[in-house]
């Protein structure tokens, strides 16, 4: 059969539009928000849930393309993602859009590595926690050291000492920490290659890690934080252990959202397994010690803490929880701690601050993406000195783009740290950031956000 002509994709492409825009009364374009920097984000997505996607396993289809599927079967109830932007960019993969392909090779390419690993469960460390059970997460503080040499009276080196910035690879011996970050991170980027490519082996492998680690009873970690970041011969554990899975654990909501779907391999008992753990999560961050002091925190842990709470308590339905979260970081996080000239005096003081720049700009962006969901606009807040999110990115740019050094203290600079928030603020209508796009330098692994419009760290340092 010859080849599609340019005419037939174009009318293709136009048919799968209109339906799009029929169906759920949006462009298909995927383009940044309409601005400058005007509105706010759409409603949440429907929340009724799917069968099965069947889209052919790696081929972008061109010679025709399938009708747009229903908005209630397709669209995830992600907290972070916005799960209609999703939709709308599986309907133009489904079009054949030739400005997705790459983004699309390089997502399945990093999904491809992770079938061979895993799944991984937290009863399988060597050490036992404090507590004695070994279902509690176990890590170790990243920035504290031995001052002794070892020896069998002696076996850790105390007493500690911190090194701000310097991470201490004895962290992981405890398996917790970098087993953590690997279910964290594949469950992610299997769920969204599956609802991108219909692969199965994707969605059942996200599935079994998942399960493995939140929902069987035999391996399943306790839904609570009290040994995280211990340092030896000091604490058991601490608070500030709770970015361990602040950090990084929305990933894991979306991607739960993203399998709820329909992916094949997950069932009602492992949803249904997964929200309990959610919600028994949320509890214990909402109401133990570690968690009410975690979220005092005046820097990045406190706004990833509040992140954390918000976006959970909008995956479990407790939106008024959400909603209040979202309203109190106006004056509690953006007000105090982003300065008139948009820079964050308290991450600028760290001695990798261009890092926790744009770290704590990852809480802040998926906290504003959760408030969208929730109907809070914390983009378009602008605090009593002027200062605001927009402010916040802008101040990076010339640095994220290589047009001037950062003059700042940094161990480890790289530039790409900041190509996910600059990404966000140029869809909230950012002109600044917008014109800095084509400056970024992308990241290892190829430049997702076409594919995965959500805020990550970028400059993984492990700690």
């Amino acid at each position: 059969m010859s080849a599609p002509s340019g005419v037939h994709r174009r009318l293709v492409r136009a048919a799968v539009a209109a339906a799009l825009v029929a169906a759920l009364g949006v462009p298909a374009t995927g383009a940044a928000e309409p601005g400058p920097r005007a509105g706010a984000a759409a409603a949440a997505a429907p929340r009724a849930s799917a069968p099965r996607d069947s889209a052919p396993a790696a081929a972008i289809p061109r010679a025709s393309a399938p009708a747009a599927p229903t908005p209630a079967a397709a669209v995830p109830r992600t907290v972070v993602l916005d799960g209609k932007r999703l939709w709308r960019t599986k309907v133009r993969l489904k079009a054949g859009d030739r400005k997705l392909e790459r983004a699309l090779r390089d997502l399945t390419a990093q999904a491809d590595a992770w079938l061979g690993q895993g799944p991984w469960t937290v009863t399988d460390k060597d050490q036992v926690p404090p507590g004695g059970d070994k279902h509690d997460y176990f890590s170790q503080a990243p920035y504290w050291w031995p001052t002794l040499p070892r020896t069998a009276d002696n076996p850790y080196g105390c007493p500690y000492v911190q090194k701000d910035g310097r991470r201490n690879p004895d962290v992981d011996k405890l398996t917790d920490h970098p087993e953590r970050a690997k279910v964290f991170e594949s469950a992610y980027e299997l769920s969204l290659a599956w609802y991108y490519t219909g692969k199965r082996a994707y969605a059942e492998h996200a599935a079994e890690i998942l399960r493995t680690w939140f929902v069987t009873p035999a391996t399943r970690m306790n839904p609570s934080l009290q040994h995280a970041q211990f340092i030896p011969c000091k604490y058991d554990g601490r608070a500030i252990g709770i970015i361990d899975f602040s950090q990084g654990f929305t990933s894991v909501v979306d991607a739960a959202a993203i399998l709820d779907s329909g992916a094949p391999g997950w069932s009602s008992a492992d949803r249904t397994g997964m929200r309990e753990w959610n919600e028994r999560f949320l509890d214990w961050l909402v109401d133990s010690d570690f968690g009410k002091e975690e979220s005092a925190a005046l820097n990045n842990h406190g706004t990833f803490a509040d992140m954390q709470v918000a976006a959970l308590a909008a995956a479990v339905g407790r939106r008024d929880l959400a909603r209040s979260v979202v309203t109190r970081a106006r004056a509690k996080r953006v007000d105090a701690q982003i300065a008139a000239d948009g820079s964050q005096p308290g991450e600028l003081a760290r001695t990798r601050s261009w890092h926790y720049s744009t770290f704590n700009l990852v809480a802040f962006t998926r906290l504003a993406a959760v408030g969208d969901r929730v109907g809070v606009d914390l983009w378009h807040h602008t605090g009593p000195n002027g200062a605001g999110l927009f402010k916040a990115v802008d101040f990076l740019l010339p640095s994220a783009t290589g047009e001037q050094p950062w003059p700042h203290p940094e161990l480890d600079f790289h530039a790409y740290a900041a190509d996910d928030i600059v990404h966000a603020a140029a869809d909230k209508g950012d002109d600044e950031a917008r014109a800095a796009v084509a400056g970024l330098q992308p990241p290892p692994g190829g430049d997702l956000w076409l594919l995965r419009p959500g805020a990550e760290q970028l400059d993984n340092i492990l700690g």
